[in-house]
């Protein structure tokens, strides 16, 4: 059993690294159809496009590793039905759990280099995919924010009309501290400049109100130094600035932003449950797609495989709707981003009852 054991983790690999490079080219070459006439206009060095679609084929391995898994497992083991292998395999007395081990030893294998690339690897190719559209395809767009709110404490808000990233200059700056739904300070300025030697905030003609009991105090002035626990970088963030951390990085901003009281934390949450998650979605579709191919069948394996493409998109989809469940305040989200990975163990279970012995 050891030999088939080697034959079938090879066989596996195979066919896995094969529907990868397959898939990922397609894909490729479609987006670089599409985009090629803004690489023209724009003039975008060829390196730069090697470049970007190094880092957009890892991110579409990632995205495609459900159904190339799938795909994958359900191509080998069908083949092995239709050669009657598994049913002599059977009969000589090995368990089904026994040959579905070295299916599950190779999904634990892409489970574990899934889990490298999500946490280290990826988030740099998405950082770097982020950088070139930036760069390349969503040209001056992107040289400054305007109306900015931002959570600085946990009872302090911030406010900018404008804030430029190439002079790290903000306009209309106001600092609000309220608790218990009441106002207590505010204080507000007509610029902010970030001091690279002090590496302070200088608010410039600014205002302050703090609010008591009995009255208030108004104070004024040119030029006042001050700390907040923000720094210019955190207002050039992208929108998937949580996927562009590796996993260390991730988990210190979650403590950073804990610790300022952001509104935005459930984010890079949910982002750091679903890189533990993923890995073990190969394993569970493994499992799954092996019990499915099982039987020989008289038409072959193009049904089985056809069925392979549903499902995994299915999961595709369930897992894309349980994110956005869990982004949009679930009250358990970790439970529901494992929720596709439950729902298909479970199903899987069941299937396995039904699976000839």
């Amino acid at each position: 059993m050891k030999l088939l054991d080697k034959l079938i983790i090879k066989d596996f690999l195979k066919t896995y690294f094969f529907v990868v490079v397959m898939l990922v080219l397609i894909v490729l070459v479609l987006d670089f159809t599409e985009k090629n006439d803004t690489y023209i206009r724009n003039e975008v060095p060829s390196r730069e496009i090697l470049k970007y679609m190094g880092n957009y084929g890892l991110y579409l391995n990632n995205l495609l590793t459900p159904i190339t898994v799938f795909i994958s497992v359900i191509f080998i083991t069908s083949k092995m039905a239709g050669r009657t292998e598994i049913i002599a395999i059977l009969s000589s007395g090995v368990s089904f759990m026994r040959m579905l081990r070295p299916f599950l030893f190779a999904a634990s294998m892409i489970g574990a280099i899934s889990f490298l690339l999500n946490g280290w690897i990826l988030p740099v190719a998405t950082a770097g995919v982020s950088r070139f559209q930036m760069t390349y395809l969503d040209k001056g767009n992107a040289s400054s924010e305007s109306n900015i709110h931002i959570k600085v404490g946990q009872d302090s808000y911030a406010y900018l009309s404008r804030f430029f990233k190439t002079s790290n200059q903000g306009y209309n700056f106001t600092l609000e501290t309220i608790r218990d739904g009441e106002l207590l300070n505010k204080l507000s300025s007509d610029r902010i400049e970030w001091d690279t030697a002090k590496n302070v905030w200088t608010l410039r003609n600014w205002r302050l109100r703090e609010l008591r009991a009995d009255g208030e105090d108004y104070t004024v002035g040119e030029n006042l130094d001050t700390t907040l626990s923000i720094r210019p970088e955190d207002f050039d963030l992208p929108k998937n600035h949580h996927e562009t951390l590796k996993l260390p990085q991730l988990s210190k901003q979650i403590r950073i932003l804990e610790e300022r009281g952001a509104d935005n934390v459930s984010f890079y949450k949910i982002e750091r449950y679903v890189r533990f998650m993923s890995p073990f979605a190969a394993i569970i579709l493994t499992f799954i797609g092996v019990i499915m191919s099982a039987r020989k069948t008289r038409g072959g394996s193009g049904f089985q495989i056809a069925m392979g493409f549903l499902l995994a998109f299915v999961y595709i989809i369930l897992f894309i709707l349980s994110r956005t469940f869990a982004e949009n305040g679930a009250e358990y989200p970790i439970l529901a981003v494992w929720m596709p990975n439950i729902i298909f163990a479970l199903t899987g279970l069941f299937l396995y009852k039904t699976v000839p012995r």
